[in-house]
């Protein structure tokens, strides 16, 4: 149970930091619905390009409450603009929030976007950068492959092509001291469930395959504060779109785009990729090979990783899912991870 809404949620800090931007509310239509969006401006001079926010999993309120200022604030600085919306059903976008939407449908939705800066003509539209966190990571090589406007991408905490949620459940169960051998009798019954949800199992049968990861404190938990109490329509709505998906014969693992290293290695734009080397939510070791032994062969790829790093690039002390939530500890960014997107915003043409 549980898509890539649970393994790539990626937690939005607000910092409170000097406008160097002018905003303006924008909005665009998707499949009929009007999406409401922000764009921020040098103040005193013309942008350079345009750099999309693509965001991660879950439900959005970005353009309210001022997500990624910090970062949008760092972009700006570096002589682009920001352009951000609220996904469907979310903030003051119209439409219902659809908790599983395709990565695909996501991508189609940024080109719609794209579009409506084209024909709003705003400066520089026509050199359009991507910046996005963990289940972008997913989005980005899509929309690259399907738009020939795109000009770069800085990807934050990427993914690869298969559902991380095994690894993040056996990081975070490790994380509260919970012995190995029940560590992997609740990662082979979250597998299971998997297995029985893809070939069309019944509520009642995945239940019962997977009582003791039903029983477990992290996933009761994990489960309730994202979907609820677990019942036969959440186990429904999940299950529909994974039946259409394929699973790995190897791992047994949900993959999310076919082909992902082939389309990874048609990226021919310049790349930044960051992570946190703390990062529990993803394998982001596993995802830097895949970067090196695809993109790192045909374009410009630049890797940065920082120490004592979660997945949302704040100094952290294990990485675990809720560790600032419990410990109510400081958001504070790494450092050197704005300024290294800023620097390397400067050097690319």
């Amino acid at each position: 149970m549980i898509r890539n809404f649970i393994i790539t949620i990626f937690l939005i800090i607000v910092f409170n930091i000097e406008a160097q931007s002018k905003k303006q509310i924008l909005d665009f239509e998707f499949e009929g619905v009007t999406l409401n969006g922000v764009l921020n401006l040098p103040k005193n001079q013309n942008p350079k390009g345009v750099v999309l926010i693509i965001h991660g999993s879950g439900r959005t309120e970005a353009v309210a409450k001022e997500w990624y200022s910090d970062i949008r604030e760092t972009i700006v600085k570096a002589g682009y603009a920001t352009y951000m919306w609220d996904k469907m059903g979310c903030g003051k976008s119209g439409g219902v929030f659809n908790i599983n939407q395709p990565v695909q449908n996501s991508a189609s939705e940024a080109i719609a976007a794209i579009n409506t800066l084209n024909k709003k003509k705003i400066s520089k539209s026509n050199k359009i950068g991507l910046y996005g966190g963990s289940r972008a990571g997913w989005i980005n090589p899509i929309i690259i492959s399907k738009n020939k406007e795109i000009a770069f991408w800085i990807s934050i905490s990427g993914v690869d092509d298969k559902e991380n949620f095994s690894y993040l459940l056996g990081e975070n169960l490790r994380i509260e001291g919970v012995r190995k051998d029940s560590i992997d009798l609740i990662v082979n019954q979250w597998l299971k469930g998997i297995k029985i949800a893809h070939s069309g199992g019944s509520f009642k049968t995945y239940m019962n395959a997977t009582k003791v990861l039903q029983n477990n404190k992290f996933w009761l938990r994990f489960v309730k504060e994202n979907y609820g109490e677990m019942n036969e329509e959440i186990y429904s709505g999940f299950q529909i779109p994974l039946m259409k998906e394929t699973l790995d014969e190897k791992t047994g693992l949900p993959v999310y785009i076919e082909d992902f290293d082939e389309i990874l290695s048609n990226v021919k734009v310049p790349v930044l990729a960051l992570f946190g080397e703390t990062d529990m939510n993803v394998d982001w070791r596993k995802t830097k090979s895949l970067y090196k032994n695809t993109m790192g062969h045909n374009t410009s790829l630049t890797i940065k990783s920082f120490l004592n790093c979660n997945h949302n690039i704040l100094e952290c002390e294990t990485g675990g899912f809720y560790e600032f939530q419990d410990n109510k500890l400081p958001y504070k960014r790494c450092n050197g991870f704005l300024t290294a997107i800023e620097n390397w915003l400067n050097e690319i043409k």
